[in-house]
């Protein structure tokens, strides 16, 4: 099984847009709306084209990831830093737990690091984003904007040091939805 990752094109929308909606449509903490957000993404000033990306094999979209701009603010200074957002990742039922969404994580980190990127932060599960370097916001004074179990709330260092200093609410593009 070779997977191919490359950045996304319009004319990958519509399948990008039906495997988002496959792929969630099982999950229970989801409000199976992620293939709306993505379309919602696309459009906004926090969207990056080359960290959009599918993953197929023989052709055929099978995974897909965008991580897009979001900045934290420190509430006591208003202190503003650039970091990145991981929503969605998203694999086809019948292909997961074959690695795809691994690759599409390390091929985002890579692309991110190379734009400057220094972090990326993501919700998600516990037990899956530590083993790719990802570690609970918490941990360095980074909050969410509404309420959510801290082991759920993760962020990576993409570029060493790139988080010292850094803590307060992440705030999202508005097309996320979230006030």
């Amino acid at each position: 099984m070779k997977i191919h990752i490359r950045q996304e094109t319009p004319s990958d929308y519509q399948a990008v847009f039906e495997l988002i909606q496959k792929a969630f449509e099982q999950e229970e903490y989801s409000d199976h709306q992620e293939q709306f957000l993505v379309e919602k993404l696309r459009q906004s000033t926090g969207f990056i084209p080359k960290l959009a990306l599918v993953a197929e094999i023989d052709g055929k979209p099978v995974g897909y990831i965008l991580v897009t701009k979001i900045k934290i603010v420190n509430e006591e200074n208003q202190e503003s830093y650039p970091s990145l957002a991981l929503a969605p990742i998203a694999v086809l039922p019948e292909f997961q737990g074959k690695g795809i969404g691994g690759k599409l994580i390390a091929e985002a980190h890579q692309i991110a690091k190379q734009l400057d990127f220094g972090s990326i932060i993501l919700l998600g599960h516990a037990d899956y984003y530590p083993r790719f370097g990802y570690e609970q916001t918490v941990k360095y004074g980074i909050k969410m904007p509404f309420e959510v179990p801290d082991e759920n709330c993760m962020i990576i260092e993409l570029q060493q040091g790139a988080l010292v200093g850094v803590k307060g609410v992440v705030v999202y593009p508005k097309e996320f939805g979230i006030t």
